[in-house]
């Protein structure tokens, strides 16, 4: 399975179940405090000397309090998800933003040629798909930027170097 494809389904692992987590965290307070405390421990904390009235006020803001925090949990959670998707998936289809990768090339640099891959030090491996070309270049790790184009197109240029070539992310 493509990593996209797994981050795809991370992200909505995280977007389906994440309500069905909320539920089952707001489960745990259900039934008030005198349910959810043993006798010893609701004499212990004072709550017994609390009128019906004021018992009733204490638990509704215990449960909006959870729920205030388990919905706050929840997004914060669905947000890092998608921006990991996001980060992940850069370079793929039209995933992230349009800012330039800065990174460094691994390895030694010897030149553009149709059908090499360059891997970045990011973990990205870009493949060039146009027949760009220099001959006699040799740069060890150097910096790159590949930046996008119009239509999804990316272009990898080596810090110096005037020529880029096109190239499209395969990891």
């Amino acid at each position: 399975m493509s990593p996209s494809r797994l981050s795809s389904l991370a992200l909505l692992f995280v977007l389906v179940l994440a309500p069905a987590f909320a539920a089952q965290a707001q489960r745990t307070v259900e039934g008030g405090l005198r349910q959810q405390m043993s006798a010893d421990e609701f004499r212990a904390a004072g709550l017994d000397k609390l009128s019906a009235d004021e018992l009733a006020a204490l638990d509704a803001w215990l449960q909006g309090t959870v729920h205030h925090a388990t919905r706050d949990a929840l997004d914060q959670a669905r947000e890092e998800g998608r921006q990991e998707v996001i980060v992940k998936n850069r370079g793929f289809f039209d995933f992230g933003s349009k800012e330039p990768i800065e990174a460094r090339l691994e390895g030694e640099f010897r030149g553009f040629g149709k059908g090499r891959h360059y891997t970045l030090d990011n973990g990205q491996v870009w493949e060039q798909t146009d027949d760009a070309s220099i001959a006699g270049v040799r740069r060890q790790a150097p910096t790159v930027r590949v930046a996008p184009g119009l239509l999804n197109v990316w272009y990898l240029q080596v810090d110096g170097l005037n020529t880029r070539a096109k190239v499209r992310r395969i990891r």
